[in-house]
């Protein structure tokens, strides 16, 4: 018996997310939606035709809405359902999840969220139970009205901020910001994540805004949705996103490089031939490279970097999910995209660089040029970050060290452009 999803994006009908008798999920677009000049596709992988799309085809997509990892393995756990079973999860997780659509059973309606249904605003107590609850139960599986999910594989939840309050949002709101509590197996995560956004962000990068918060003595990060806007009249509407996995119809369990997932010549690709500003976004995504190269991000795979669909066109999102991971001693240094076949810092040199440019199409001079200026900005702008992410209640000792750590990557990474 075929089971069904109906697939949704602002208030209408995109198409079926369909799984027959053999568990095969399928996806198909509504004639409506195909017959509109004026709708997109859902993803650069998936162009409007009338022939359904095959598991293969439509499945890096849709697995690529769910979480990850340990997350995806919990989540499954609590709702009784195979981690394997894509449409399962999504038929318990799909009301909110990255971009414009909502994922619905088969004849349900977006539930509307009138004024009077307002979202769960929490107390410092029900906060403090959610940062405890969200490992065992991500995305607070199975409470009533709650149907939401985000790829990656950190514990997070969607949420929104009545005030300045963190909130559960009533059921078809669209959230806001996605809460992210300390990783307990690392030192120091928050401060780690806030530090490293805040310096992206502060020396021109463009990144999602990130708020550092502690209750109780508990941190954790706000990140503020790039695929959200708020409009005059304060209504919060989605907008459309796919990460470079689901553009590249790479399934989620590929993401790095050496599992298959897409390398620096893909990304760079794909920015040529999809963003509707290239020359600025192929320069954007240099830059993140570079920055992730500086602070030690080596887990900057394909599932960390996406395009956003506004209305005049498909851009480079912000960035986002930057950590230095080489701060962590017990994590591989290894980048998830080599540059230029060079796996970690102590391999770059010249000719691994060189490589990079031509897998990049960008003249090797610009990149050192970029990379040496980089280098600068950082140099001059690090401690005044940390006394910022500081002075949010973030442990001092853990961002001085992480500020230390840091720079001391840059001339390293500096001195590899030139060996």
């Amino acid at each position: 018996m075929k089971r069904v999803l109906d697939v949704w994006w602002d208030n209408r009908i995109v198409g079926q997310l369909t799984q027959n008798q053999h568990g095969e999920l399928g996806f198909v677009y509504a004639p409506a939606w195909l017959a509109d000049q004026r709708t997109a596709a859902l993803s650069a992988s998936l162009p409007k035709r009338e022939k359904p799309f095959t598991k293969r085809e439509c499945r890096p997509f849709f697995a690529g809405l769910l979480p990850e990892e340990d997350q995806r393995e919990a989540v499954a756990q609590a709702l009784g359902v195979s981690k394997g079973n894509d449409f399962s999860l999504l038929d318990n997780l799909g009301g909110e999840v990255a971009g414009a659509i909502e994922i619905l059973p088969a004849g349900v309606q977006p539930p509307p969220c009138p004024p009077e249904q307002s979202p769960q605003r929490l107390d410092d107590p029900a906060l403090l139970k959610l940062l405890d609850e969200l490992p065992r139960r991500p995305f607070l599986v199975g409470e009533k009205g709650l149907r939401l999910s985000l790829a990656g594989a950190q514990s997070k939840l969607p949420v929104v901020l009545v005030g300045n309050a963190v909130a559960l949002p009533a059921p078809g709101q669209p959230t806001t910001h996605i809460l992210k509590p300390q990783i307990e197996r690392f030192k120091g995560t928050t401060e780690n994540e806030a530090f490293v956004m805040r310096l992206a962000k502060t020396i021109g990068l463009n990144v999602a805004h990130v708020e550092p918060r502690v209750i109780c003595g508990r941190t954790f990060l706000l990140i503020e949705r790039y695929d959200r806007t708020r409009g005059v009249d304060g209504r919060v509407r989605r907008i459309h996103q796919e990460d470079f996995c689901q553009a590249l119809g790479i399934p989620p369990e590929k993401k790095h490089a050496n599992e298959g997932g897409p390398a620096f010549a893909d990304c760079f690709t794909l920015v040529r031939d999809h963003s509707s500003v290239p020359a600025v976004d192929v320069l954007a995504l240099l830059d993140a490279a570079l920055f992730n190269a500086f602070v030690g991000n080596a887990d900057a795979h394909g599932k960390n970097f996406s395009i956003l669909y506004r209305d005049h066109g498909p851009t480079l999102a912000p960035l986002y999910d930057l950590l230095s991971t080489a701060f962590y001693a017990e994590l591989s240094p290894a980048f998830a995209m080599k540059i230029g076949k060079r796996s970690t810092l102590g391999e770059l040199d010249t000719r691994g660089w060189q490589r990079f440019a031509n897998d990049a199409g960008i003249g090797f001079p610009l990149i050192r040029s970029r990379a040496n200026r980089m280098a600068d900005n950082i140099n001059g702008k690090i401690a005044s970050v940390a006394n910022e992410v500081v002075s949010h209640g973030m442990d001092p000792e853990t961002v001085n060290e992480l500020a230390t750590f840091i720079g001391a990557r840059i001339e390293p990474c500096v001195v590899s452009l030139a060996k």
